[in-house]
């Protein structure tokens, strides 16, 4: 069962690293609306779907006064590669040390063909303006999600 932040808690603050030698952090954002979603693993199919989608949809968050952030346990190298080579525009966040995967409670137990690793899980935290977590999507499936973030953003 995963632990984490709920609906209704301060999101967590964070500070994380991006490419060409930038960082995002919560703090920084203050005033604005974010949305953090977690994905397992640069390039894999679901995860480069999920990033062309809200990179479609990024002048629509940004009306919106929407930050969005993708974080992964990748390193800067592969997410500079995974933007140039699907032209994303959403900020990518490197947690190589896990810490914010940790505190947002998506690092959980997998399963794959029997096995059993530590991985994350898929899921999108809202944070409104004032830091307060509006909405959270556990397990996410990629198909018409980054559309149900918008919807939930503009509303907010």
């Amino acid at each position: 069962m995963s632990t984490g932040p709920v609906a209704g808690d301060m999101a967590p603050d964070f500070t994380l690293p991006t490419g060409g030698g930038g960082e995002v952090s919560l703090a920084g954002l203050s005033g604005r609306k974010v949305v953090l979603y977690f994905y397992p693993k640069d390039d894999t199919p679901g995860c480069t779907t999920e990033a062309k989608d809200f990179t479609a949809m990024a002048a629509d968050f940004e009306a919106a006064g929407t930050t969005v952030v993708g974080v992964s346990r990748d390193s800067i190298a592969a997410h500079d590669k995974f933007t140039r080579k699907h032209e994303l525009s959403v900020v990518l966040g490197a947690d190589t040390d896990g810490t914010v995967t940790e505190a947002y409670g998506v690092w959980v137990e997998k399963m794959n063909y029997g096995k059993t690793y530590m991985g994350i899980e898929r899921a999108t935290f809202l944070i409104d303006a004032t830091g307060r977590i509006a909405r959270v999507w556990r397990k996410v499936k990629v198909k018409g999600h980054a559309e149900a973030v918008l919807e939930a953003a503009r509303a907010l």
